[in-house]
């Protein structure tokens, strides 16, 4: 009994014996220890109990209910590093799986539904290199539920939407351009080969947005294509390349700066000259007007533009349609229009036309009074629009001007509001006559709350390093807007604020105090200092002329939206989202308007 025991020990030892020698001897000692490493390491990792099942078997060793990794079952993803970095390592396994074999499949999913975490928190510890074999192998990616080809990448749910190496091949593709621009291809093999690979590239990438739209064999298309570019840049001196590199960057930056020019004078271009539509319109109404008799160019309701009692609003214009929908806005809206009064003051040239317009037009029961700015001959004595120097008449126009003597030009009135011709009111303004003004002279919308848009500091328009401004004026003083203004013109009288106005403007031609390019605002600054209320921003929304990330709330609540900026709602460079609030004051199907081919 005991020699048939010692010789079933034996042959059990020289079978474990054969069991380690014989994989030595055909597999190779190197494949078979790295075999032994990982199934043992992910024993370990996957806590799998095999010491319990080889105990329980009685016959042949049963693979454990876990998962496996099996090295046929291996597919390893190789990361190319940047070209910057001049790093051509591979990255470490981004993902294992296997097909698990001689299992029943509720069995292995619930195993992988198990490990999932471990899979997750550990990556790196599973990016042990493997040889792959060359077969086509299906490759289940656990974390992402995606089935991928063995020719494919297959990268961990963190570099899913990765784009590193697309970008890559695109700066290589840019380098190869670069030197095949500099040296023809025909000049060296090297450039041929580079200008081959380039093109292959080319097809390649084309399409892919992420690294797993790309094929293992782009990745080693790129490789070569690095070790060429590496190649070629030996091959050629670096001085040379240099002088090459800044003599483009030097034409290019030419090419931007006179592209930038001629953009700029194109805006200013569309932004000085009226549309040819606008032209034809004032042609045919100013035509329409001298064919009628004196007594009929006559506007209705003339004793009523002196009541100081009614609303008097004012517009400085020489734009047929702009007054036209200021006009018509703040007529819709009102609760009473028949104690609205218009006065439209513009020059010689444009009276007629917007007369005619008006008197086919009519606003209702609203009250509209032109005036021309050539019978104000007490303006004559003051002489202000000589010393502003600068060839835009969008600058020099006295009109601009104009709203420095509103004591002069409205002199029975106490009150007025004062309108820039692109606004459009879509609110009635009666509450605004009935703000508190505090003894003050103009009433304004600032723009100098931070956070809020715009945002205007006085310092950035006017130059506080003469000690003229310096002294007289505080620099963290609140900017107000154009456009929308209530002016009690009692104190404006009693404060004499015309006298002030001249005097800031004769320090300005003296001296270069703000740039006049700013127009009307840091005179007006100056001269209503201390002297403005502060309006609710709700009565006069600014930007819809130059900012296109106005709060559409903000823009429907606002009781007069302003398109202050170049891109006036008339122009073809107009913003189309808020065009529509200006173009439905209009009837596009006025005769007019559709024989100048006037449209929306």
């Amino acid at each position: 009994m005991k020699l048939i025991r010692l010789r079933q020990r034996t042959f059990i030892l020289s079978l474990l014996s054969l069991s380690v020698i014989a994989p030595l001897i055909f597999l190779g000692r190197r494949e078979f220890l790295e075999d032994l490493y990982r199934v043992t390491y992910q024993t370990d990792t996957l806590k799998l109990n095999s010491v319990e099942q080889i105990r329980e078997g009685a016959g042949e060793l049963e693979e454990p209910n876990q998962v496996v990794y099996k090295q046929k079952d291996v597919v390893s993803t190789i990361n190319y590093s940047s070209i910057k970095n001049n790093d051509s390592e591979e990255s470490r396994i981004a993902a294992l799986e296997i097909n698990g074999v001689n299992h029943d499949e509720r069995q292995d999913q619930d195993a992988q539904k198990e490990d999932l975490s471990s899979i997750h928190e550990d990556t790196n510890v599973h990016a042990v290199p493997h040889k792959t074999s060359k077969e086509n192998i299906k490759v289940t990616n656990r974390p992402s539920g995606r089935i991928a080809d063995g020719h494919h990448i297959l990268n961990s749910p963190s570099n899913e939407g990765k784009s590193q190496k697309v970008e890559e091949i695109k700066d290589q593709i840019l380098m190869a351009k670069v030197y095949l621009k500099f040296a023809p291809p025909s000049s060296n093999s090297r450039l041929k080969r580079l200008e081959l690979q380039m093109k292959e590239m080319e097809r390649a990438v084309e399409g892919a947005t992420r690294d797993l739209d790309l094929s293992r064999s782009v990745l080693q298309k790129m490789r070569h294509m690095e070790a060429s570019l590496s190649s070629v840049g030996r091959a050629f001196s670096d001085c040379s390349m240099v002088a090459k590199l800044q003599a483009v960057k030097h034409k290019t930056e030419e090419q931007v700066r006179f592209q930038r020019r001629q953009a700029t004078y194109l805006v200013q271009l569309a932004v000085r000259t009226a549309p040819k539509g606008f032209h034809c319109l004032s042609m045919r109404l100013t035509a329409e007007y001298f064919a009628l008799r004196p007594e009929e160019r006559k506007l209705p309701n003339e004793n009523m533009i002196h009541h100081p009692e009614l609303y008097h609003y004012a517009v400085f214009s020489d734009n047929v349609l702009a007054c036209a929908v200021v006009v018509n806005s703040t007529v819709s809206t009102a609760k009473e229009p028949e104690k609205l009064v218009f006065h439209i003051v513009t020059n010689s040239l444009y009276l007629p036309a917007i007369s005619m317009w008006f008197l086919i037009n009519s606003p209702g029961k609203a009250t509209v009074h032109i005036q021309n700015i050539d019978n104000f001959e007490w303006l004559s004595k003051y002489n202000p629009f000589g010393k502003i120097n600068n060839g835009d008449p969008g600058y020099t126009s006295e009109l601009n001007y104009l709203l420095f003597y509103l004591p002069d030009i409205f002199p029975a009135l106490n009150k007025i509001v004062i309108f820039d011709h692109d606004v459009v009111v879509q609110q009635d303004l009666s509450g605004l006559w009935n703000a508190n003004m505090k003894e003050n002279v103009i009433g304004a919308v600032g723009t100098c709350q931070e956070g809020k848009t715009p945002f205007h500091r006085i310092d950035t328009f006017i130059n506080f390093s003469d000690p003229l401004i310096g002294e007289s004026f505080d620099v963290n003083t609140c900017t107000w807007a154009f456009g929308m203004n209530l002016f009690d013109l009692q104190q404006w009288r009693r404060h004499n604020l015309t006298a002030a106005y001249h005097k800031y403007l004769q320090m300005g031609s003296k001296k270069p105090l703000w740039n006049w390019n700013f127009r009307r605002l840091p005179l007006g600054w100056l001269t209503f200092y201390n002297k403005t209320e502060l309006l609710d921003r709700r009565w006069h929304i600014l930007g819809l002329g130059h900012n296109s990330g106005v709060d559409r709330n903000e823009i429907e609540q606002a009781a007069v939206i302003h398109f202050d900026g170049i891109r006036k709602p008339w122009l073809d460079i107009a913003m189309g989202r808020y065009k529509s609030y200006w173009t439905k004051f209009l009837d596009f199907d006025h005769p007019f308007l559709q024989q100048c081919n006037l449209q929306a």
